[in-house]
């Protein structure tokens, strides 16, 4: 069984930094992507960012590319999510995620793990 435990949301002003971070346990092999998803009030949940824990490849949401990155210490069992240039729209609840490398990494079902998010809150 995977546990996930995100911390590291804030409030922050319109073009600071967050660097948000995800405490993982009970990983497994078959488990090889990990992502992080967001939500804000109304809407539906979508992807930011995902990386292959074999590989490291990572990909983005096109209104993050350039401004997230996310990184991977399988050593310390932490996922992270590092957020420069943030803008109000970034504003969420933010939630960490694993499950199999297969299809999609935008598809909410495609995670059988999930963490139980940290609020960002981006004022302009």
């Amino acid at each position: 069984q995977v546990q996930l435990v995100e911390s590291g949301g804030a409030s922050v002003q319109a073009g600071g930094s967050l660097r948000l971070s995800c405490g993982f346990s009970g990983y497994t092999i078959s488990n090889d992507r990990m992502g992080w998803f967001r939500q804000a009030p109304g809407k539906e949940r979508e992807g930011v960012a995902a990386i292959n824990t074999r590989t490291g490849g990572a990909a983005y949401g096109g209104s993050v590319q350039d401004r997230f990155t996310i990184s991977i210490d399988i050593a310390k069992n932490t996922l992270y999510l590092q957020m420069n240039s943030l803008k109000p729209e970034d504003t969420a609840m933010y939630y960490c995620a694993a499950g199999p490398a297969s299809g999609s990494w935008k598809m909410v079902s495609k995670y059988n793990y999930w963490g139980q998010g940290t609020q960002v809150t981006v004022s302009s």
